[in-house]
């Protein structure tokens, strides 16, 4: 929905160039959708709730990421072994 509601309003921004009561629709347009939530956004949705007895979400998002960052940097060290020992003797 957000993408129709995205490109209407850059229609009528194009219109509004011959005829300026087309830029007050796009921005009732904008207006509405951000008031009634047709464009979502990541930042906007918040996590989804958690199961009872579980962790937060946050922290599972989190322990995901690094456990997918560990998984990443031994593979690395894996493959590339003079590499890998370069990067440990600058830290």
């Amino acid at each position: 929905m957000g993408t129709i509601v995205m490109a209407a309003t850059a229609v009528l921004v194009v219109l509004g160039f011959t005829n300026p009561v087309w830029w007050l629709a796009a921005v009732a347009l904008l207006y509405l959708s951000v008031r009634y939530g047709w464009v979502s956004s990541a930042s906007s949705s918040g996590p989804p709730p958690a199961a009872p007895g579980s962790a937060p979400a946050t922290y599972r998002a989190y322990k995901a990421r690094r456990d997918q960052q560990a998984k990443w940097e031994r593979r690395y060290r894996r493959e590339r072994p003079f590499e890998a020992r370069r990067q440990e003797r600058t830290k």
